[in-house]
């Protein structure tokens, strides 16, 4: 067994190491080898002469690797310094590897005379510069593989005739009798992950070169063009744990944008964008906090006359001088010369003139300044801040009000995006044009009615796309113009492995777009889809949901709502996680699962509180959407790999609030 390095040197890469295509693909060029090759380290650095060389030395150190294989480098660009890094250090240099690397290359296209590979000995390990692009790499390794073998086993030799003879046959077998080229190795398509045909690729950070190792989009989907026999065998998407699933739906969620809103408007679920300050005192006069009567403090009980009446409205302001008073309301300004209000049920009527009070007697003991009394800015003072930029709008208009108070007619906000649901499937029966006959193999559409309602009651806007056939052409229109009007687009059904599984190709191949994952290590919702389009110089967004009911409506509350709430601007995402007591065992799945319960209140009669305990809706299948019934919680299981298998009545753990609480 041949232990095996592989470097990619690339500053992109090693930016975002989602971008490597390469090793993948090197990897998979192994496996059709006639010698055991294991990669058993793997690195990115980026195109840095001295992390370049630190990097080769440690490989290679005593005891080091057998075979150490550098990705990317080996162009024209100023980046690209592969060679000069790696040169000095070979004791002893293999021309004939360059040969045969650069002569393969140049039958496959005349852009290998940009190549500048290097190979050579570093003490017991053999190095070779490979181009960056994922097709050019296999390509390269695979014009040497046939008899790397057998230069890997001279190493460390004082004799080799003896190896000679014990590989010739091995050799002799590997080579066609027609041609003196070793044998390549098939490579699956989806392991190649570029989007070129040549071994030219297109770098996104603006140069062109043979060795950068990035395209554009990274093909893995299935060909669609390709008969259903050569398809995939499994989802060739890295299974990724949720943190990390969660960790790229943050990263390319576009960030929102500010828009001008109306406070009369619809603003529950907007959230604001700008600091708001008041440009007034609130209250601007000082006002009565009750009915009754405005007053000097200072005059104390007794029976005084009634000069005056200050209604809540629009007046010419009055003044008392001592030894009057003046009737009020509440809200109403207190005349000039008056610093506190007596309720009217401390007063006493003495004398009348038939309709209006002529005098009142004020029983009330120790009358102090601005009793009763909202002083002038008491609310509110001019200049200061009433509403923080990223304030979420709350239903109940809370918001509205304090922005009212102060006279704000128009908000900057930012935008909530306009989300789209699709359901995909043959077998599918739309409710809204339903005649009543179904056929054999159907089933009604019950994701889409779901997931717009789940929408809506989010406070987003949302557009009900009907259902797409299973056909690429129609599904690829059906995403054209769903993006017309649609920020984020949800789809149902067709991101697993049958052959009418047709989400994938469609946005890899189609669409130009990039799947940034299409697998989830999670139970319900493993093939779960994120992936981003750019349409008319906008980022669109699309999550591609399993099809299975349950599987649907959980990886919305998990994935698509924080991708939502974060593109409208939620500066904390994603629905809020409680501690909660189990109140039956629960066993555990080899996967994280979300399994869905009822969260309420309980009285605890020994603490003598309230605590939140969970209870299972049932039976767990994906399929299942009755488990998705009154549910109002995901208890967030962990594996049984690390937990065990069980977990049992008693125990606490988090869940997912995913609607209100029970009681």
């Amino acid at each position: 067994m041949f232990l095996v390095g592989v470097l990619i040197l690339s500053d992109a890469c090693f930016q975002d190491p989602l971008l490597d295509a390469t090793t993948a693909a090197v990897e998979t060029a192994f496996a059709g080898a006639k010698h055991n090759y294991t990669v058993t380290s793997k690195a990115i650095i980026p195109d840095d002469f001295d992390a370049i060389q630190s990097k080769i030395i440690g490989w290679s150190a005593k005891p080091g690797l057998d075979l150490i294989l550098t990705c990317g480098g080996t162009g024209f660009t100023d980046r690209d310094i592969t060679p000069e890094a790696i040169r000095p250090l070979l004791h002893r240099e293999a021309p004939g590897i360059v040969h045969q690397l650069l002569s393969e290359s140049l039958k496959i296209t005349p852009y290998a005379i940009m190549s500048r590979p290097v190979a050579g000995v570093r003490n017991q390990s053999v190095v070779i510069t490979l181009p960056g692009s994922p097709k050019a790499a296999v390509e390269n390794l695979q014009a040497v593989l046939g008899v790397l073998g057998h230069a890997l086993a001279q190493i460390g030799l004082t004799d080799s005739r003896a190896l000679h003879q014990k590989f010739n046959r091995t050799i002799n077998d590997a080579l066609p009798d027609s041609d003196s080229s070793p044998v390549v190795h098939p490579v699956p398509s989806d392991a190649l992950a570029t989007l070129h045909s040549s071994s030219l690729h297109h770098c996104p950070h603006g140069h062109t070169k043979p060795s950068c190792g990035i395209s554009k989009h990274k093909l893995v989907s299935n060909d669609l063009s390709s008969p259903v026999t050569l398809r995939a065998r499994a989802l060739p998407f890295p299974m990724l744990p949720v943190p990390e699933a969660l960790a790229l739906i943050a990263k390319f969620t576009p960030a929102p944008t500010k828009i001008t809103k109306r406070i009369t408007d619809d603003l529950a679920g907007y959230i604001l964008a700008e600091d708001v300050f008041a440009s007034v005192d609130v209250p601007s006069f000082p006002a009565s906090i009750v009915d009754g009567y405005a007053v000097v403090s200072a005059d104390g009980t007794g029976t005084y006359p009634v000069v005056a009446v200050s209604h809540a409205n629009a007046s010419e302001k009055t003044t008392l001088r001592p030894g009057e008073i003046a009737r009020i309301t509440t809200g109403a300004p207190v005349p000039l010369g008056a610093d506190a209000v007596v309720m009217v049920e401390e007063t006493e009527l003495i004398t009348t003139d038939g309709t209006e009070e002529k005098e009142v007697k004020i029983l009330a003991i120790g009358v102090k300044p601005l009793d009763n009394v909202r002083a002038v800015g008491s609310d509110i003072q001019k200049g200061t801040k009433i509403l923080a930029k990223g304030t979420p709008f709350a239903s109940n208009g809370s918001e509205v009000g304090v922005l009212a108070s102060v006279g704000v007619t128009h908000v900057a906000v930012f935008a909530k995006p306009t989300v789209g649901v699709l359901s995909t499937g043959n077998e599918l029966l739309d409710l809204k044009t339903f005649t009543g006959e179904v056929k054999y193999g159907q089933i009604f559409d019950s994701n889409r009615p779901t997931l717009l309602s789940a929408v809506k009651n989010s406070h987003f806007a949302a557009v009900d796309l009907g259902i797409a056939v299973d056909r690429a052409e129609s599904l690829e229109e059906v995403i054209r113009e769903a993006f017309a009007q649609c920020d984020i687009l949800i789809t149902t059904g067709g991101v697993s492995m049958g052959e009418l599984d047709l989400l994938k190709p469609v946005i890899e191949r189609k669409l130009g777009g990039v799947i940034h994952f299409g697998r989830v290590a999670m139970k319900p919702g493993k093939p779960t889809t994120f992936a981003t389009v750019e349409i008319g110089g906008f980022t669109k967004i699309i999550f591609g949901l399993p099809g299975n009911p349950a599987s649907a409506s959980v990886t919305f509350n998990l994935f698509v709502l924080p991708s939502m709430m974060k593109n409208a601007g939620y500066e904390q995402s994603g629905v809020a996680t409680v501690d909660v007591e189990l109140t039956q065992d629960i066993r555990l799945d080899p996967r994280p699962e979300y399994h869905r319960v009822y969260v309420f209140q309980k009285y605890d009669e020994v603490t003598k509180l309230h605590k939140l305990v969970a209870e299972s809706t049932g039976f767990q299948r994906s399929s299942r959407i009755g488990s998705m019934k009154g549910a109002n919680g995901l208890l967030c299981l962990p594996s049984s790999k690390t937990a065990g298998s069980v977990l049992r009545a008693g125990e606490h753990v988090k869940a997912m609030l995913i609607d209100s609480l029970r009681n």
